[in-house]
């Protein structure tokens, strides 16, 4: 018996500081953005189809993707991004679900699917729990300032592009909040992991 979670979060609430520690203690993590860049690599199905419905002007001289020119485009046209969404995510769900597997073959009892925009993409039929990164909106807006060097405006454009914290707060099943301190951080994810697997028993 395997438990697969979904592990999201929000921009700058430290999801990356607690998949790190997931994987310090063994534990699997499929990471969805990982696999989102290897499915359109050269050669694979996806990249095909994006190919064969962008026109080869998107891509670099060596044949890949260029991310840049094809970010411009399905960020200015809706049914052009739902069109890329629709090549792209099903795919990144099969390998995710193959890999689930392979880990439970492995002898894995825990499995986290690490899935940015897990409630925005309503991906919650893919795992069985959903563990939240929480830190509050301000400080994520702090965080992504001084992180990626940007004025507060375009901090806030990325911040509304996401479903609010609070929100996802309300519809995870449990909570690792990432506010304080690495070690209080480190506690939570011990104490998450000790009630999967007294779970997992009963």
């Amino acid at each position: 018996m395997c438990m697969i979670l979904g592990l999201t979060g929000g921009i700058a609430t430290g999801k990356s500081t607690v998949t790190g520690m997931l994987r310090e203690r063994g534990i699997p993590v499929i990471d969805a953005d990982q696999i989102a860049r290897e499915v359109v690599e050269p050669g694979k199905p996806a990249y095909e189809a994006i190919v064969r419905h962008f026109g080869r002007d998107i891509l670099l001289e060596d044949g890949e993707i260029n991310r840049k020119k094809l970010g411009e485009i399905v960020f200015s046209d809706e049914a052009e991004r739902q069109k890329l969404n629709a090549i792209v995510h099903p795919e990144v769900r099969r390998v995710m679900r193959e890999e689930a597997e392979a880990a439970e073959a492995n002898g894995a009892d825990i499995v986290f699917m690490d899935i940015p925009l897990l409630f925005e993409s309503k991906l919650q039929y893919m795992v069985e729990k959903i563990v939240l990164v929480y830190a509050p909106a301000d400080m994520q807006l702090a965080r992504m300032m001084e992180r990626d060097e940007l004025e507060e405006e375009q901090a806030h454009k990325r911040l509304k592009a996401q479903f609010p914290i609070d929100q996802k707060k309300k519809d995870a099943d449990f909570l690792i909040d990432n506010s304080t301190t690495r070690e209080e951080t480190e506690r939570q994810v011990e104490k998450l992991l000790a009630e999967l697997r007294a779970e997992l028993k009963s």
